[in-house]
């Protein structure tokens, strides 16, 4: 069987390296035998094995009727949106890495693909290796999700990692990811949340059946935070992470990213460098945790090749997938609304008295700056408490019960 890579990036090499690379063992996987590459869409200059392969002109994959399956991995809106909905018009199905094309248009593509009796599958879009979209629609089905959390983003658990174990500042800490390559030149989209945000969106949409917009979720990032934190943190028997969460409260669900205090004998605490782990709450099957690669060419490029080949062995028998309804802002609760305790740092002029008359008997660490952790209350409540202590306060971040 045929098909066509579009984007011949990092990830889309991968695809085609893995493909060839395992192509006996693949083709005993697959229904239709060997899985071959007829086209890598591609404008740049291509001087590697694969360059006859390429094209620039997208009909020649959309004209031809040997491509059952199209792998995009270009990354973006445009013009990968207009690309992929072509595809599935035309009766092909689509492998996507493009979080950002599955949180802003996945409602849109899957429709898309239901109406036109192909797939739509992304399992590479989350957590690069990790195996977490296809659990989430298929193992756990038959499971009622009461929360998804994640350490989501390498490039930030490593930054974070640097600073709590080798107490190295946030601005080194960074400036090595980018020397490693595990961060941009410009890492805006790490490390203010933006990436993670896509992701929690794509597994609040698959845990809880509504698309889920980044709009509508509560992002924050781990620029502002200072090595007084972890270090404060720590002593309080804790970590911590940018975590992407989603969680069912009542007939809502609270989705959320943001820097977030993880007890140190929790698994997620353990997840160091640029590793994700992906933990899931659900009635039956209690809490289960899935730990790996979340990024690099060949752990993505494996997810890719894993829904190719189930692409092409549901050629001409496509299957439910995702999710059908859109998130209205009402199914959204707002994040002050939900209860949490909460880590906060203030200046040291602060009258620990009034700590004590407003959230009650908590430990207090008192160095350069105080800091202690609140009881659990709707975060509005604690909030509008902290700034009524009468000074500074520097940091304010979510703890968790995991």
């Amino acid at each position: 069987m045929y098909i066509a890579v579009m984007g011949y990036g990092t990830v889309g090499a991968g695809v085609v390296k893995v493909l060839k690379m395992n192509r006996d063992h693949i083709s005993r996987k697959s229904r239709h035998g060997p899985i071959d590459v007829k086209y890598i869409l591609e404008i740049r200059e291509v001087t590697d094995e694969n360059a006859h392969l390429v094209t620039k002109n997208f009909n020649d994959i959309l004209n031809d009727k040997d491509i059952h399956v199209v792998v995009e991995t270009m990354g973006g809106i445009h013009p990968a949106f207009d690309y992929v909905s072509a595809c599935l018009k035309a009766g092909k199905s689509v492998v996507t890495s493009n979080k950002e094309l599955v949180a802003e248009k996945g409602l849109e593509l899957l429709t898309l693909a239901r109406a036109n009796q192909v797939n739509f599958t992304f399992e590479a879009s989350v957590a690069g290796g990790i195996p977490i979209i296809r659990p989430l629609s298929g193992s756990l089905n038959g499971n009622i999700i009461e929360e998804v959390a994640g350490i989501i983003n390498g490039t930030t658990n490593f930054i974070l990692t640097k600073m709590i174990t080798e107490n190295m500042p946030y601005a080194d800490a960074l400036r090595l990811a980018q020397e490693k390559g595990y961060a941009e030149k410009d890492p805006t989209a790490d490390v203010e949340g933006i990436d993670a945000c896509r992701k929690i969106c794509i597994l609040s949409a698959l845990a809880f059946g509504k698309h889920v917009h980044p709009r509508q979720v509560c992002t924050e990032g781990i620029s502002k935070l200072d090595l007084k934190d972890t270090k404060y943190a720590g002593e309080l028997g804790y970590v911590i992470k940018l975590l992407g969460r989603s969680k069912r409260v009542g007939d809502q669900i609270s989705v959320m990213v943001s820097p977030a205090l993880v007890k140190k004998e929790s698994l997620l605490a353990n997840v160091s460098g640029v590793n994700n782990a992906v933990l899931v709450r659900a009635n039956a099957v209690g809490e289960i945790m899935m730990y790996g690669p979340g990024a690099g060419m060949m752990p993505t490029a494996s997810a890719v090749v894993g829904d190719v080949i189930d692409c092409c062995n549901h050629y001409m028998r496509p299957k439910f997938f995702g999710w059908s309804e859109d998130a209205g802002d009402d199914f959204i609760k707002d994040y002050l609304d939900v209860e949490t305790a909460l880590f906060i740092r203030v200046d040291r002029s602060v009258d620990k008295a009034k700590i004590k008359e407003a959230f009650g008997d908590v430990d207090i660490i008192e160095k350069d700056d105080v800091a202690f952790i609140t009881p659990v209350a709707a975060e509005r409540e604690l909030r509008i408490k902290a700034e009524g202590l009468g000074c500074e306060v520097k940091s304010v971040i979510r703890v968790t019960d995991y």
